[in-house]
Parts: C-alpha cells; sequence; structure tokens
C-alpha cells in the first residue's frame, strides 16, 4: 500500500475537529437508517443541541455558537485513548468560552481564570450572584502557592508541617480553603457589602484525581474558575452529563465534555484558615487523623478560652 502524500497528510491534520472526527451530516446517504444504538454511539464523539427558543429569554450570551446550531459536546473515555477530541475544548477555554467538564467527583462548570467576563457569564448561567464564592481546579501545587498563601510548612515552635500531609492525598476528592493572594481574581470572591466577609479573601483550591480533567488542566496555561453542577430549582448534584446538556444548553453553555455519569459524592471541603483543618463538609474523601470536625474545633477553641480565663 502506497505511503500517504506527506502534504496530504498535513492538510488533513489542519481540518476543523468536527470534519475530521464526524463527516458533515449533510453528506450521510440518506436511504441509510442507523439503528438508534447506533446513531446515538456515532452522534456521541460530537453533539450539537438545538436551542429551545422558549427559554432564550433566560440564556446567557453564548460566545461560541455554530451557526444555527449550540453547545459542543464531546465524549471521551477515562483510559485516554482518545483525549485528543479534547483539543477545540482547550480552544474554547483560551477563548473564553464557559462549559463543563467531570472530576473526580461531580461535574463542574467552568472557565478561564483570568477573563472577567467569562467569569460574569459562569455566575449567570449557573444562576448565582456576586455574593457566591468560586473555587479554582488547580494543575499542580505550585498552581495552589500561586493564588493563595498555601498550606502551613511547620516551623520550629511546634506547628505541623501540614503541607507534607497534603501532598499525600493530593490530587484527591478534597477542597481546601485558604487564604487568597492578590493574584487572585477579586471577581471570583466578591461578598457585597457583608461585613461577615469585608476582609476576608479565601477561596477553595482542589487537584482533582481524573485523567479527563487533569488531561484538560495540563493542557492550559492557568487553573480553571469553577463550581459544581446542581439543579437549577434544588440544591441536588446532576450527575448525567445527557441532562446537563439538556438543562444548561438553552442557558447559554458553550461545551460539555462527557466522561459519563458521576456518583453523588461532592469533595470533602476543609478549612484551613483557622488553628485547625477543620471539615466543614465531609464527602467523598475522607477524614484524616490530622483533620477536625467543626465540634471537635469549637470544643478546642472552648478548652482554650477556659484556661486563658
Amino acid at each position: 500500500m502506497a505511503a500517504a502524500d506527506p502534504a496530504t497528510a498535513a492538510s488533513f491534520s489542519r481540518l476543523s475537529f468536527r470534519r475530521a472526527v464526524c463527516p458533515s451530516p449533510l453528506r450521510l446517504p440518506l436511504s441509510r437508517a442507523l439503528p438508534p444504538g447506533r446513531l446515538r454511539a456515532s452522534s456521541s464523539v460530537v453533539a450539537l443541541h438545538k436551542r429551545n427558543p422558549k427559554r432564550l429569554k433566560y440564556a446567557a450570551e453564548r460566545q461560541f455558537t455554530r451557526g444555527d446550531t449550540g453547545m459542543l459536546r464531546v465524549q471521551v473515555e477515562p483510559s485516554g485513548e482518545d483525549f485528543w477530541k479534547l483539543d477545540p475544548i482547550i480552544d474554547l477555554i483560551n477563548r473564553g468560552a464557559v462549559g463543563v467538564i467531570p472530576t473526580d467527583t461531580v461535574y463542574s462548570i467552568v472557565c478561564d481564570l483570568s477573563n472577567n467576563e467569562s467569569i460574569d457569564r459562569l455566575r449567570r448561567v449557573k444562576g448565582i450572584g456576586d455574593s457566591k464564592p468560586l473555587s479554582i481546579l488547580c494543575r499542580s501545587l505550585r498552581d495552589i502557592d500561586t493564588y493563595t498563601t498555601g498550606f502551613p510548612r511547620g516551623t520550629n515552635q511546634g506547628q505541623a508541617n501540614i503541607f507534607r500531609a497534603v501532598k499525600r492525598v493530593i490530587p484527591g476528592p478534597y477542597t481546601f480553603i485558604l487564604p487568597a493572594t492578590k493574584q487572585f481574581p477579586k471577581q471570583c470572591i466578591k461578598h457585597g457589602s457583608s461585613t461577615r466577609y469585608a476582609k476576608r479573601r479565601q477561596v477553595g483550591v482542589r487537584i482533582p484525581d481524573d485523567p479527563i480533567c487533569q488531561a484538560i488542566l495540563q493542557n492550559l496555561d492557568e487553573p480553571l474558575i469553577c463550581t459544581s453542577v446542581k439543579y437549577l430549582s434544588e440544591d441536588e448534584w446532576i450527575l448525567d452529563p445527557v441532562i446537563i446538556a439538556d438543562l444548561y444548553e438553552p442557558l447559554g453553555l458553550d461545551f460539555i465534555v462527557d466522561g459519563g455519569p458521576r456518583i453523588a459524592d461532592p469533595s470533602t471541603v476543609v478549612d484551613m484558615t483557622g488553628t485547625s483543618p477543620t471539615v466543614i463538609r465531609q464527602g467523598k474523601g475522607p477524614k484524616l487523623d490530622w483533620m477536625v470536625t467543626k465540634d471537635e474545633e469549637e470544643e478546642a477553641q472552648s478548652m482554650y478560652t477556659l484556661k486563658g480565663a
């Protein structure tokens, strides 16, 4: 068999993602009707959903539509054999798109950390106001040290080396709340005029242990702003990417990465801003021996107050 002409191969590599993966629907022979199961499998690589006109007035303005079609949906396998499909997702994020990706817990709505317009659109898509803080999906501990004050590394005065303990559990299903630095966008930690948060600049940071999420993060120049995907009128996570697409596509979502259904188990949230790492939400990550619960923290504070009285 003759080798492919290099010029031809180079030309093919420059084809758009959709044309390279899926032939245009206009080229499908009308006489060949595919079985429903096969049609779904072939369209799951890239599916473009139509928008519901009845819900357009509630939608955040989409910036990356393709003609009269809607958002881009890419289905990938966690094995990594088809991570090349993520190339257009990386491009959209870099251009300011707002979309949904899987993590090691539930699905998250994400956007570029440095794009203020995208952050505003993310809030509109999720239906949350400025008073709701947003978290970061980080690529490494270096990102955490850049956008927060980092984890305590211990002192000669007996302070525990929390940094060493944290390194053993990340990547993993934990969100750590840390003081934010000036590098973290103010837009992500707006709290209005509430005096409770007037002097607080805190942010939740995550390094998910999910191959799809990691593949996306490692191809970006910055971390991602994120918030979990929930039903619009209920405080309940949506675990099926098909349902997410149906509910959020009309609201202005630009893309979704379908990594299969998730399990209803959010990350464990650990507050690192107090005297001890305190679990304020128990989730998928187990409570470890160097963490305390809220009750244990309050009891310790009470004992300290009594001793000082």
